[in-house]
């Protein structure tokens, strides 16, 4: 009896040992599988390699980037105009590492799940600018204010870059830009104008608020009142510093109020007062401006969607700031003209405006 039992004893302790073997089994490839699965998104998309990914750290957030799918050969154009970081093809992504650029491998399918911007330019749409005297521009600085963590990309016509890549630098956008090969140059200096006139970040400064209910009719508002140069700010609810809150399907601002655009924003700019505007543009209506600041100083972008220098431009900002510093695209440092300030405003004028200038200004004493 003994021995039989020792013989089940024996039996069972070998069930336990195979046991344990497999569990063991079980572990090591949870274990080795679950980088893997870490890496996949809930929608079944994996993420760059590890290696990739580490690398791309080195590319500043919101940087710019142009998407090449030249081949390696045209390395020497690139670096010629200054471009040294770049996104793509993964295929391509490390050939181009190793003749020294910073680069993110991007796939094609992964550009089309970024959202895809307009071609920035004044559109042609003849039927609205009879109807309001005004230009009709394609801009795409409220896309970035509207969803400031977005991705984004564009797909540029021949002579589009650089504009594109003023609207990505003003309004620290998150985008990837495919650009026509003949617009390298322009697009090298737009880069380095950039890093020229990098700075502190600074909150943007509006004069009212709009309640964003992600609809596309308040959307087209936001479009709107930034191409009059109206500025506001994104906010869940009315907030008390504001006279103006705008939500769109109450009763005093109803949807089919975007339908009639020019009578919409002449009301807005009716409702706040010129003398309550923290900005007002004189000379072009094709310059659209992104104002931020802080209590001590402001930076003003200024973004010429023409495609032609803008001779003559009147800046008027609200409050007392001292003469500060102004650069322009393809021009360096320029002089602020005609400059006259007092406790409630200041004035200034740009002898000649190109596609981007950012003005520094402090305030007085």
């Amino acid at each position: 009896m003994k021995l039989r039992v020792g013989g089940k004893l024996k039996k069972r302790a070998g069930k336990k040992s195979e046991n344990a073997i497999f569990l063991c089994f079980v572990l090591l490839a949870l274990y080795f599988s679950l980088p893997a699965f870490l890496r996949t998104t809930p929608q079944g998309i994996k993420n760059e390699p590890k290696q990739g990914a580490k690398r791309n750290t080195e590319i500043p957030p919101g940087s710019p980037l142009i998407y090449w799918t030249g081949g390696i050969e045209t390395a020497e154009s690139l670096k010629q105009f200054g471009i040294e970081q770049i996104a793509t093809p993964p295929n391509k992504s490390e050939e181009w590492r190793k003749a020294g650029f910073k680069v993110v491998a991007v796939s094609s399918a992964e550009i089309q799940q970024r959202a895809k911007l307009l071609t920035p330019r004044i559109a042609d749409r003849a039927n609205v600018a009879s109807a309001t005297r005004s230009p009709w521009i394609d801009a795409n600085g409220w896309r970035f204010v509207r969803n400031s963590s977005g991705r984004f990309y564009y797909d540029l016509p021949r002579g589009r870059a650089a504009i594109a890549l003023a609207e990505v630098i003003a309004y620290k956008g998150d985008a990837i830009l495919k650009i026509d090969p003949s617009d390298l140059k322009e697009a090298g200096a737009m880069i380095a104008f950039g890093k020229d006139v990098a700075g502190d970040d600074y909150p943007p400064i509006a004069d009212f608020g709009i309640i964003d209910d992600g609809s596309p009719e308040t959307g087209e508002a936001m479009n709107l009142l930034m191409r009059r140069n109206l500025l506001y700010k994104i906010v869940r609810d009315s907030m008390p510093q504001f006279t103006l809150n705008i939500k769109f399907g109450s009763k005093e601002f109803p949807k089919a109020i975007v339908a009639n655009p020019s009578e919409f924003a002449r009301g807005v700019r009716q409702r706040l007062g010129d003398e309550n505007r923290s900005l007002r543009i004189y000379g072009s209506e094709m310059v659209i401006c992104h104002l931020t600041g802080s209590d001590s100083r402001a930076r003003l972008h200024l973004l010429n969607y023409s495609g032609r220098d803008a001779f003559g431009l009147r800046v008027r900002l609200r409050g007392n700031y001292s003469r500060g510093e102004a650069k322009a695209f393809g021009q360096g440092r320029v002089e602020l003209e005609e400059f006259v300030n007092d406790k409630n405003s200041t004035e200034f004028s740009l002898l000649k405006t190109g596609v981007y200038a950012v003005i520094d200004l402090f305030r007085g004493n």
